[in-house]
């Protein structure tokens, strides 16, 4: 028993937490910044426990809940990029007067509900996981009612996941009936590319995991919710879920889907091309810089999926390897958007940022490593990011996907080059207001350091992501 509620700390300090934080809420008026506080507080704690826990593989409750070091690094990936995101974005949000005290707390729920899904060993857990975690996106992406687009997006976000959540189920309950259960391991033993039905059930299920991490075809939601939603909930959706969301693809690649490889592999080498194919053209056009990078995260998901395509462990290294530089660069983009803010607005559009080079050189400089980096151009953090995942098809001799991947870095380049022209040689020179807002300066020169001092330890990261597929 006590082994039991140890290996299920941090869940249960979350779940504690989350209820005593809602209290004070209730109790206390006016107590956003107390709440706030506390919630990066007990996400610190949480990283603590994590830390603490050991990595060794233990399963517990009929072996539907497992701890091990895959789950313990996407933990501590989904909590610090939670900590980044929120306390890069509090200015923003008490500029827009979206200051309410259950705003962290519903972030700390979605948290709460991707820690179920990467621990999950079966499909009921995985499946509570996920709902806890969508139910708190579909709040937060309308969180600002006021605000007619915010609305908008929340609609569409509640309307699309609720219908890719119901193929997800059908998927799950027609693999239960096909294998008769939903232990991820008793799944694996029983299927085979003989079991018709629950080869047909897995294409349900990828249909619904493709959707959380907005892959094409099932990326609809995915620009208009990133426009529509205010920025610090875009910068959440941009980052967390994308992380949860690729732990427990590749975890239902590597264990309940291993025996069809051939079946699941077709379909994920569709989804990653036509990611990075759509990432790379759809953006060109685009002028609103949320916009811009919803795009911009679809073709980098589909590079991550390149690596899961390759069906071996080297593979889902350079994805793992891949999401993680992508969190960073995707911090320090959306920090700098938290700088360009002008008579008490923030600016979004790519025109604003014309000419900033010449009365704000350090946040021109900045911007222009993480786009560098998000394009892939070395010897920045994201080319190594790609480099691993081309090293692992190529590997793999799928060289129609490699190069496919290559030819569409070359044409996302384009755009990320486009801001940074506007940026430095148009004529219209935009000066933004001084901002106090320091964490979001902290967050860009973090993510700077690490993209541009990543070539030099590149292994760091490697090393600790090969420790991950040991059991």
């Amino acid at each position: 028993m006590i082994n039991n509620l140890n290996i299920l700390l941090p869940e249960i300090f979350l779940t504690l937490s989350i209820f005593s934080i809602l209290m004070i809420g209730v109790f206390i008026k006016n107590s956003f910044n107390l709440i706030f506080n506390l919630s990066s507080l007990i996400i610190l704690l949480t990283i603590a426990i994590i830390l603490n826990s050991s990595n060794n593989e233990e399963k517990i409750f009929l072996e539907s809940f497992t701890r091990d070091a895959f789950s313990n690094f996407f933990k501590i990936l989904i909590l610090v990029a939670s900590l980044f995101v929120l306390n890069s974005s509090k200015n923003f949000i008490l500029d827009n007067k979206l200051g309410k005290f259950e705003y962290p707390i519903i972030i700390l729920l979605s948290i709460l509900g991707m820690f179920f899904m990467v621990s999950s060993n079966d499909i009921i857990l995985f499946y509570l996981g996920l709902e806890l975690q969508s139910l708190s996106l579909y709040i937060l992406a309308a969180i600002d009612r006021d605000n007619l687009k915010s609305s908008e997006s929340g609609i569409k976000y509640f309307v699309l996941s609720a219908l890719s959540s119901g193929l997800l189920l059908y998927g799950c309950s027609l693999l239960y009936g096909f294998t008769g259960s939903t232990n991820f391991d008793l799944i694996a033993n029983e299927l085979t590319k003989e079991n018709t039905g629950a080869v047909f059930a897995m294409v349900f299920i990828l249909v619904g995991l493709a959707f959380k991490v907005s892959a094409v075809p099932f990326h609809m939601w995915t620009p208009d919710v990133y426009e529509g939603a205010p920025t610090s909930i875009t910068s959440y959706f941009a980052v967390v879920p994308k992380v949860a969301g690729l732990a427990v693809l590749i975890k239902f690649m590597f264990i309940p889907f291993s025996k069809i490889l051939m079946e699941w592999q077709t379909i994920i080498i569709f989804i990653s091309i036509a990611s990075m194919i759509l990432g790379a053209v759809a953006a060109i056009g685009q002028k609103n810089i949320k916009r811009l990078l919803a795009y911009s995260s679809i073709g980098h998901i589909g590079y991550a999926l390149a690596g899961v395509a390759t069906g071996v462990i080297t593979g889902y290294e350079s994805a793992i390897v891949y999401i993680a530089i992508y969190v960073v660069m995707n911090i320090g983009a959306f920090s700098c958007l938290y700088l360009f803010k002008k008579d008490g607005e923030y600016k979004e559009n790519i025109s604003d940022l014309s000419g900033i080079s010449k009365k704000h050189p350090i946040i021109a400089i900045s911007f222009l490593i993480i786009l560098f980096s998000l394009a892939g151009i070395p010897p920045l953090g994201g080319f190594f990011a790609k480099f691993y995942v081309f090293t692992a098809v190529v590997e793999q001799k799928m060289f129609a996907l490699a190069i496919i991947g290559l030819l569409t870095t070359v044409i996302s380049a384009f755009y990320y080059l486009k801001i940074i022209k506007t940026i430095y040689f148009d004529d219209n020179v935009t000066s933004f207001d001084d901002t106090k807002n320091k964490f979001a300066q902290l967050s860009i020169f973090i993510s700077c350091s690490i993209l541009l001092t990543f070539f030099l330890y590149p292994s760091v990261l490697n090393n600790v992501v090969d420790k991950l597929f040991l059991y």
